[in-house]
């Protein structure tokens, strides 16, 4: 019988152990610093752009953070900036195109992303370059951290206007769209607040913003929002997944009524016991001990002969002489002597009463080589 004190001391244990444990995850919780999203215009850390957003806020008339949808954005006030800081998904085409009119009404949008390929009908391609020093149009040299530069460079249009470039293609252009204009640089981490202050990324960047001459600086957090992403759910209207979802129950209740099986399909203990591998191994050891090559040529002969009816139309009750036109037909590869010499070799070793150990390998890689041919070709 179990000791009913021994238990209570085990329970009075466990209590402990599982009291500590909680008290020193609420301490370890309580001691870490607050994390914060990448990008993010409010973000202190080293990822994050309120380096910017401050600084921005310090010298600019109106700077406000945006989070509402595209849609809402004012299309009838112009000089406006939008700044754009690797969006964490790419905006579905409804969103792109209330950008789109939010440019064509007079306003710009600053788009940092690494690879911004498949916005706004942007392209870009994968470039391999280890250059440290950056170009405006006036010739102006800039040093970068190769390590934080995107690898990916722009490919612009005969409209667009080059800001920045490198010797592997162009970092940063301008493109005109209605009455507004697009700028998009491909490094994002340059205004970070871990790499704003280094290198010359502070010129770079604000050689980007004050491209335009704007009195309302907005900074999107919209895109920084995953809840704001395209899913199932929003591409699809209610009705219809609605109705998917209907359509899988009554396929799942169907196959239930009609008896269909659901799992593993355990294969009968017989089948596996007969012809398992151990038996085929006994069998031919079994052979081997009793010295009956005769009988297992015959035996590998007769199944060649039935794949030789399988696959190639020949019946099984030929004899092996008769079928050199069949074989000269199908291994063009061979030589006719060959092949008669193959045919009746083997037509006189079946018909002999013993065979020796040496004639039954000989001859056993030769019915194998023959059942490759049938088989493979």
């Amino acid at each position: 019988m179990q000791n009913p004190i021994a238990n209570k001391k085990v329970w009075a244990w466990l209590v402990i152990i599982l009291t500590v444990l909680m008290f020193s995850r609420y301490v370890l919780v309580q001691g870490n610093p607050k994390e914060f999203p990448v990008y993010a215009s409010d973000s202190p850390s080293p990822t994050g752009v309120k380096a910017l957003y401050t600084y921005v806020l310090n010298h600019k008339d109106v700077v406000k953070i945006w989070s509402d949808p595209p849609s809402q954005l004012p299309i009838n006030s112009e000089n406006q900036l939008l700044v754009m800081v690797e969006p964490y998904f790419t905006p579905n085409s409804a969103e792109l195109d209330s950008y789109t009119r939010y440019m064509e009404a007079g306003n710009t949008i600053l788009l940092f992303k690494e690879n911004p390929k498949g916005m706004f009908g942007l392209e870009a391609e994968l470039m391999e370059t280890d250059s440290v020093d950056v170009f405006d149009p006036a010739g102006a040299n800039y040093r970068t951290n190769t390590e934080v530069t995107s690898q990916v460079r722009l490919l612009e249009n005969a409209q667009d206007e080059i800001l920045l470039s490198d010797d592997a293609g162009t970092i940063a252009l301008k493109r005109v769209v209605g009455e507004g204009h697009l700028i998009v640089a491909n490094s994002p981490r340059w205004i970070t607040n871990g790499e704003i202050v280094t290198e010359d990324h502070i010129a770079l960047v604000l050689t980007l913003l004050n491209d335009e001459d704007s009195k309302i600086i907005l900074f999107d957090e919209y895109i920084h929002d995953v809840k704001n992403a395209t899913t199932i759910l929003t591409i699809y209207p209610r009705w219809f997944l609605l109705l998917m979802i209907q359509g899988a129950l009554l396929a799942i209740l169907w196959l239930w009524h009609h008896g269909k099986r659901f799992g593993p399909v355990f294969i009968a203990r017989e089948e596996t016991v007969r012809f398992s591998d151990e038996g085929i191994k006994a069998l031919a050891a079994w052979y081997i001990r009793g010295h009956r090559y005769h009988d297992s040529l015959v035996i590998q002969a007769t199944y060649v002969l039935n794949l030789l009816q399988e696959h190639w139309r020949i019946p099984s009750h030929q004899e092996w002489r008769d079928l050199t036109t069949q074989f000269e037909r199908k291994w063009p590869h061979l030589q006719q002597g060959e092949i008669h010499s193959l045919l009746n070799g083997l037509a006189d070793l079946l018909e002999k009463s013993k065979v020796s150990k040496q004639e039954y390998l000989l001859w056993s890689k030769r019915l194998e080589q023959i059942r490759k041919e049938v088989e493979e070709g």
